[in-house]
């Protein structure tokens, strides 16, 4: 396995200001906004996205 991805920015302001949190893997903290978070890898879809006529993603 790959190291972890690190996210680009913050969820919450956009801010670039990251850095990992005391709390464990997936943790990070935002030196901006001054909040903290948690990003967890659920899986992959059994189905995935598909490109609608109008632009958008809709699911099948």
């Amino acid at each position: 396995m790959s190291e972890r991805a690190a996210p680009f920015y913050c969820p919450y302001c956009g801010d670039e200001d990251l850095r990992p949190n005391e709390e464990g893997h997936g943790a990070w903290e935002c030196g901006a906004c001054n909040r903290a978070f948690r990003l967890k890898f659920l899986g992959l879809l059994a189905r995935g996205l598909q490109r609608a006529d109008n632009g958008g993603d809709d699911r099948i």
